[in-house]
């Protein structure tokens, strides 16, 4: 019984550092998302932080089409960010499920 203790123990630290080293890796990470057959592009970090849009010049004369083509564009990189996260953090935990709500690193 004890050596399953400290070898879940072990399992647990193992995980908290992949987790913690998978998050550094995804807050570097830079995704870009497109809208309008890539007239508009919108890159966000793995935070979720704006860092660049960009809007061809032929989309500023539709105002409300630029507006719809941004949120569009953001969305698509939300979209890829999450997805990259949830694999990467997937891999950290070896296909372990973690409970909803649970916050990692522990």
């Amino acid at each position: 019984m004890r050596g399953n203790i400290a070898q879940l123990m072990q399992q647990a630290q193992k995980m908290q550092e992949n987790m913690q080293r998978a998050q550094e890796e995804l807050a570097k990470l830079e995704v870009t998302g497109q809208a309008g057959a890539g007239m508009v592009s919108v890159t966000i970090s793995g935070r979720m932080e704006c860092r660049k849009v960009r809007i061809d010049p032929t989309v500023m004369s539709d105002p409300e089409m630029a507006e719809d083509l941004i949120a569009a564009a953001f969305n698509d990189a939300v979209n890829k960010v999450n997805a990259e996260s949830q694999s990467r953090m997937s891999a950290a935990t070896a296909g372990m499920p973690i409970p909803p709500g649970m916050k990692m690193p522990f």
